[in-house]
């Protein structure tokens, strides 16, 4: 079969590489008919060693399950699923909590050196505890929208979720990349006095606008900071989601967010150590929150609205692909001349 291959830094290939097989009970084995790049793709892209590489990539699927391990009950050949970018058990005692990303048994996708969702198969361990089956047709117009339930709508809303957004909440959405976009939507979903998206990027943020954003900052560093102020009384936001990963965004959040507020950050950070102590989090009563967004929690309740049309994510997948056209596909998100790439193996 076919599957995408990162050897460094903008280095992405199509390769022939071998079938993916069951291989334990729990497993099922899935063709892909719907993938995506990731923002956070984008880092390794950008600087990945060589002596790392290859790399199997893709974190986000739908697809046909094809054959099941001997003990799967929940899913049967023929069904058409969606898979998070994390697999879990469903069974420890975090996946019962909903913090499926913490799962005892589980994994991120990127770190199983075998399989990759930028491909044409993938067998998925821990099939029942992993995959939800899709009400709709594989060829169904919804498909963009659904793909967004595997990871960037789910961390969208993981990040509004873990802030506390609710109906008196102002906030600020820092990054105007697909998950930033569904930030937005995901705080106006949850009723969100004001959305102050920061963004320098005008057709997005005209997305933003679309999904809910009340006001646009354009402006970056102190002079943002200042607007952001200047839009909220002086005071900054209750909630500000963090949705790029790097320490001026970091920087920028503290900047924004109001005296006994809440900085919840989605976006993976490519940093370690940053400012936590009295001149930062702690004069003010600020509280970090966020992290890897258990999706697989937020499925069924984020599914509904996009079956009866209420919400449309998948407008964030602005360029379609076959897997011939996924190297040129990083290079233009990386670009910025696309926002998500949607992949059709």
């Amino acid at each position: 079969m076919r599957a995408t291959l990162m050897y460094g830094a903008g280095d992405v290939r199509i390769e022939d590489v071998p079938d993916s097989v069951i291989k334990q009970p729990t497993d099922a084995l899935v063709r892909i008919t719907a993938s995506g790049i990731c923002g956070s793709d984008l880092w390794p892209y950008g600087s990945m060693s060589p002596e790392d590489g290859p790399a199997r990539m893709g974190h986000e699927l739908i697809g046909v399950v094809e054959d099941t391990g001997s003990e799967v009950t929940t899913v049967k050949k023929g069904d058409l699923v969606v898979s998070p970018f994390a697999i879990s058990d469903g069974t420890c005692e975090f996946c019962q909590e909903g913090l499926y990303t913490s799962c005892a048994h589980g994994a991120f996708w990127d770190g199983i050196p075998d399989e990759g969702a930028q491909a044409e198969a993938i067998r998925v361990p821990f099939a029942d505890g992993t995959l939800v089956k899709l009400p709709v047709a594989a060829d169904s117009a919804l498909m963009p929208s659904l793909l967004t339930l595997t990871d960037v709508f789910g961390t969208g809303y993981h990040a509004a979720v873990a802030g506390g957004v609710n109906e008196r909440t102002r906030v600020t959405v820092i990054g105007d990349g697909a998950v930033g976009l569904l930030a937005v939507l995901s705080a106006k979903r949850l009723s969100a006095e004001q959305i102050i998206l920061m963004g320098r990027h005008p057709a997005r943020t005209d997305l933003g606008r679309e999904f809910g954003a009340t006001d646009i900052v354009s402006a970056r560093g102190e002079e943002g900071v200042t607007e952001v102020r200047e839009l909220t009384g002086g005071h900054g936001t209750h909630v500000v989601l963090e949705a790029v990963g790097n320490m001026p965004a970091y920087q920028q959040a503290l900047g924004v967010v109001r005296p006994g507020g809440v900085i919840s950050r989605v976006g993976v950070p490519q940093y370690e150590d940053a400012p936590i102590g009295m001149g930062s989090l702690f004069r003010h009563n600020l509280r970090l929150a966020g992290g890897p967004a258990p999706v697989r929690a937020y499925i069924e309740e984020l599914m509904p609205d996009i079956l009866d049309g209420t919400i449309e994510p998948g407008k964030v997948l602005d360029t379609t692909t076959d897997l011939d056209g996924v190297p040129a596909g990083y290079q233009d998100m990386a670009e910025r001349n696309s926002l998500k790439v949607l992949i059709k193996p």
